[in-house]
């Protein structure tokens, strides 16, 4: 009843029933590596002039995120992990879960563009300088970031307007869309309504996009007549595919799992892997399936001689 409501000053997490110093040391493990990585990606990129092209400038875009992503959620979580009962304020909520649905929309798009960004470079390379120029690909990004930050700011405003008994109780470790629509005791359809669409727009439409440059990229590799070029052209599009399936499928089972079969320990797994282990997987996948940044890596570390 509208009478037993009261404004919400705070939420409590249940992800956490106590204390926990395992999790704390494998979360501050899984942040360190992820700051770690990207960090190492972004200086590679700004300080190699053979990375110096739209493919890895998008690539630095993609390190600059996956540390914001981390940093949204992860040291709110160290701090809760050592406590007795895990808290977070309403705006505090409210806050982390735009900056969180931000990168979440940003990603999604930037992964569309590094995807037609490799369909530009292997199918027309005769029109790639123009199609990617440095204007192109700033706006490019520009653009993805905005998305993101615009389609965040949807969710954001339409969560202002639920309603939560005094005591909110979020059965997650951090603030999302999902536990917060779960805890409200108002109409959450417009935000159930907004959820899907962004799933639609947000997620499917740049995945379908990645899935046909990719097939088209293909299709282009197999009529390749030189096996040189043929491996040098998978290896670069596979870290960027399988950085692409690793993400979108663990976005999809985060903002799209049927409510029936909901369970608090499976739900909070999936968010992790989603927003916190996946950046740190980033920079791994590019690292280990990337000639390129492999060798601009050999070259920081060992010096010009050994390449």
């Amino acid at each position: 009843a509208v009478e037993n409501q009261t404004h919400v000053t705070e939420f409590t997490l249940l992800g956490f029933s106590h204390g926990q110093p395992f999790l704390f040391v494998l979360f501050l493990a899984i942040y360190l590596a992820t700051l770690l990585g990207n960090s190492a990606i972004l200086a590679l990129v700004f300080l190699d002039p053979h990375l110096h092209s739209p493919m890895y400038f998008f690539l630095s875009h993609l390190s600059c995120l996956d540390i914001c992503y981390s940093s949204v959620t992860v040291p709110k979580i160290l701090a809760d992990a050592l406590r007795t009962q895990a808290t977070i304020s309403y705006r505090g909520c409210l806050a982390q879960m735009f900056f969180l649905m931000g990168c979440a929309g940003t990603e999604c798009a930037l992964l569309a563009v590094m995807a037609y960004d490799r369909y530009a470079a292997i199918c027309q390379p005769l029109h790639y300088a123009h199609a990617m120029s440095w204007g192109v690909c700033a706006a490019a990004a520009a653009i993805c970031w905005l998305w993101g930050m615009l389609d965040s700011a949807v969710h954001t405003l339409l969560a202002t307007r639920l309603s939560f008994f005094g005591a909110a109780r979020l059965q997650h470790i951090f603030c999302d869309v999902p536990p917060l629509l779960r805890a409200a005791c108002s109409n959450t359809h417009p935000s159930e309504v907004a959820l899907h669409a962004a799933s639609i727009f947000v997620g499917l439409g740049p995945f379908l996009l990645v899935i046909v440059s990719y097939l088209r990229i293909l299709a282009t590799i197999i009529r390749m007549p030189v096996a040189t070029s043929r491996r040098k052209a998978f290896s670069t599009c596979s870290a960027h595919l399988l950085v692409v399936t690793l993400y979108f499928v663990t976005a999809n089972l985060n903002y799209n799992r049927p409510s029936s079969g909901y369970s608090p320990a499976a739900d909070t797994l999936v968010s992790a892997l989603y927003c916190i282990v996946t950046p740190m997987l980033n920079p791994l996948i590019y690292s280990l399936r990337n000639q390129e940044v492999r060798g601009a890596l050999r070259k920081a570390v060992w010096g010009q001689g050994t390449l």
